[in-house]
């Protein structure tokens, strides 16, 4: 007798495998012969930016590369790289970054399972904030770990709920993450929230996880302050190539460890294991990491520029209509667009993709708590932004 799978595999791999609504639109659409202008575009490589694919193809040759050297948190060489980058390479200067501080990954995705093995049982919870990125709640599953979330909330401008962070901590908590500056809403931990958050974290005797991976993309030009010198509380640090240098594909993100010295010490020793467990880093990555680092330089002016040109554009077409309206956003490569809520985000990205043939991604995607937003990517290429944003409002204002 045929059996079934239902029983077979863990609770935490229980997602709904079907295709959510969107998906199965954007596939009708196209299985029609449409051409949909994707203005979810999160792939820096196949947004039109140039690379000196010279330099980053002759890094990943080095000859040192065919010996196996086994380092628990990451080549010296590689660690010293990213610790440049906070020390003199980076455009926010911190005192100086120890070397020996810093754990290499594959990704934040793997340094946030990292970080969430280091800290909590399975059950314990950890706080995250609302809005955010909707890839918190598989990590975070697959660790057995709970998400409580805080709120995100806006008058003129996002701000962390304190209050409400209060009332969400219990006996289980061990950490809470921020996004500096936050997906999709563009912003950053404010000086006083951050003193707001050592403080809650030491009453608490919790752990701050930090991802700044967008940290180099604040809009109006001023570096915002690093939590990788954080001293006030322990405190992850968590960045990668893949935004930093507009190379999602080298697989390269860190994990930087601050605070009081001795929870420092005892936190490393234990992620050290943790890295030796897996290993996962490769060898020409690591080798190549300064070169691939120093990329930045050249990709994010012209991520940078892509953004202002198409906010600029965005503010312009909304200039002439009164249906909807931009939010305030300080840094990032996403827009967020309040809308008329006359039905569900998902109805309306599934309608606009079905009538306008352009993909947008609704505000539940990201944790908004009411309809009535929509999330559009500001990398996108030009002439296919100006297009799509113009379809999108023709299709609001009907």
């Amino acid at each position: 007798m045929a059996g079934t799978s239902e029983g077979r595999f863990s609770r935490r791999t229980g997602w709904k495998l079907t295709p959510n609504r969107l998906t199965e639109a954007l596939l009708e659409v196209r299985a029609a012969g449409r051409e949909v202008l994707d203005l979810t575009v999160s792939n820096p490589t196949r947004a039109g930016i140039q690379y000196d694919a010279d330099s980053i193809l002759k890094s990943l040759a080095d000859p040192a590369a065919l010996d196996y050297d086994p380092q628990p948190k990451g080549l010296r060489c590689a660690r010293e790289a990213v610790a440049e980058y906070y020390s003199c390479g980076a455009d926010t200067p911190v005192r100086e970054v120890d070397p020996e501080s810093l754990v290499l990954t594959t990704s934040t995705s793997e340094g946030y399972s990292y970080i969430f093995r280091l800290l909590a049982n399975p059950g314990d919870e950890v706080l995250v904030p609302k809005p955010s990125y909707p890839l918190f709640d598989f990590l975070a599953g697959l660790q057995d770990v709970k998400l409580q979330p805080y709120p995100l909330i806006y008058d003129h401008g996002w701000q962390i709920d304190l209050h409400a962070l209060e009332r969400a901590i219990n006996k289980r908590t061990r950490a809470v993450i921020v996004v500096h500056p936050n997906n999709p809403t563009g912003s950053y931990v404010t000086d006083a929230e951050r003193s707001a958050l050592n403080t809650f974290c030491r009453e608490h005797r919790l752990a701050l996880m930090v991802d700044e991976v967008f940290l180099d993309y604040a809009h109006d030009g001023i570096p915002r302050s690093t939590f990788a010198d954080n001293q006030d509380a322990l405190t992850f640090t968590l960045s990668g190539l893949s935004k930093i240098a507009g190379l999602p594909q080298m697989k390269l993100g860190w994990i930087a460890v601050s605070g009081p010295e001795k929870e420092v010490s005892a936190a490393m020793q234990r992620l050290e294991v943790i890295a030796d467990t897996y290993l996962s880093l490769n060898a020409p990555v690591q080798l190549a990491a300064a070169t691939l680092l120093e990329q930045r330089k050249n990709i994010q002016p012209q991520l940078t520029h892509r953004v202002h040109a198409n906010l600029a554009e965005l503010d312009r077409q909304l200039s002439q209509q009164q249906v909807c309206a931009r939010l305030a956003i300080e840094g990032g490569w996403y827009a967020v667009l309040r809308v008329p809520a006359t039905q569900s985000d998902e109805d309306l990205a599934v309608a606009i993709v079905r009538d306008a043939w352009v993909l947008v991604h609704p505000g539940h995607f990201y944790d908004f708590p009411t309809d009535g937003f929509l999330v559009l990517s500001l990398i996108t290429q030009p002439q296919e932004f100006c297009e799509g944003v113009r379809r999108v409002l023709k299709f609001l204002g009907s």
